[in-house]
């Protein structure tokens, strides 16, 4: 296993060295990086990216990575408007949003499009607050009955049948959606529409799509009104789930908990998204939510959005030597230790790292 990383990392460094900056943090000309990297996105990849930025910063002292959890929708608007030079999304960006057209008030220049490149995977947990309920099993066409409002209380019998031994209490459901646009909505909608469709006609949206329910903004929002709430179910990043019970999914004829083993096992059982304009390093991946097996099908995989070419060659240094860390069997370890996430397996792990050593 060793050998296999650093063959793969000595691999990248290479190619790294061909686009003109190392993963390690140097130029080509072995000068150190220096000045500022700004990032905004996604609030689920919060503490993977604080781990980053802290550990890049310890090999580059002279560089400065901020990253605004603002959530998904907003990274990708900071993006395009030119007010990031990467975004963190839990959605990729759509043909029509990384042409160089719909990029003129970006960093790129105005030659190229951006790219998506996946560096995060988590498990998206429901998460609930029941009392004397430790052990809750939900299956896709009730899990989207209670959060379209079809399903109110605690005790329906459609809840019951699958939790056969557990006292369910004769209490009103509530239902915690996001407020903001967020990629974390975006993927659970997914999996609700495609594992669910005559209950959830809904297209997949970052925005909630319904009325009712309740609202609470990013990931800390959502988490802490399930928490303050009785009879309370929500949805966010497991590594945020903390002493909340976490619901079991039902997959083909088990259920599933929301581990990273699983939440990665569904990454590499789906394809990648290729045509359409995407370039040759654009990683894109169409997760598939009905895959069965040991999967949990609720995923998000997370995005950096970058540039293909910025109209800064520093910018495009830093850039790219972050995301090559990133990417990298070592950037993904050090987030496993903080965030609880899935790492990409070894051969997704090279693949982005070699997207983002193109980076110029």
């Amino acid at each position: 296993m060793a050998l296999a990383t650093a063959t793969v990392l000595a691999m990248s460094s290479c190619a790294a060295n061909e686009g003109g900056a190392a993963p390690g943090g140097s130029t080509e000309s072995g000068a150190s990086l220096s000045g500022t990297l700004t990032g905004i996105g996604a609030s689920s990849a919060a503490t993977a990216q604080e781990t980053w930025a802290a550990s890049f910063q310890t090999k580059n002292p002279d560089v400065t990575v901020n990253y605004s959890p603002d959530g998904s929708g907003a990274g990708r608007e900071a993006f395009a408007g030119g007010g990031a030079d990467f975004a963190g999304s839990d959605r990729a960006m759509k043909p029509e949003e990384i042409t160089a057209e719909a990029l003129t008030a970006s960093r790129c220049d105005a030659s190229q499009t951006a790219i998506n490149l996946p560096i995060y995977i988590s498990p998206i947990a429901v998460i609930y607050n029941v009392d004397g309920v430790s052990d809750l099993k939900l299956d896709a066409t009730t899990l989207a009955s209670v959060f379209a409002g079809k399903i109110t209380k605690w005790n329906d019998p459609a809840i019951a049948a699958l939790n056969d031994g557990t006292t369910l209490p004769d209490l009103t459901i509530t239902a915690v959606h996001r407020a903001d646009d967020s990629g974390t909505t975006e993927n659970f909608t997914e999996y609700l529409h495609e594992a669910a469709p005559k209950v959830w006609t809904s297209e997949p949206d970052g925005e909630w799509p319904l009325p009712g329910g309740e609202a609470a903004p990013q990931t800390s929002g959502v988490v802490d009104t399930v928490t303050n709430g009785k009879g309370t179910i929500g949805y966010a990043d497991a590594s945020k789930a903390g002493e909340l019970g976490v619901a079991s999914v039902k997959v083909g004829d088990k259920f599933q908990k929301p581990t990273a083993e699983a939440a990665a096992a569904i990454v590499d059982a789906s394809e990648r998204v290729t045509g359409d304009g995407r370039s040759a390093n654009d990683w894109t991946i169409e997760l598939n939510r009905t895959a069965e097996g040991e999967v949990y099908p609720i995923v998000l995989l997370s995005y950096a959005i970058a540039c293909q070419k910025y109209k800064d060659p520093a910018t495009a240094e830093l850039v790219k030597s972050y995301l090559s860390y990133v990417a990298s069997a070592t950037g993904q370890q050090d987030a496993v230790k903080t965030a609880k996430m899935a790492p990409l397996s070894s051969k997704l792990s090279a693949d982005v790292e070699a997207a983002a050593a193109t980076i110029s």
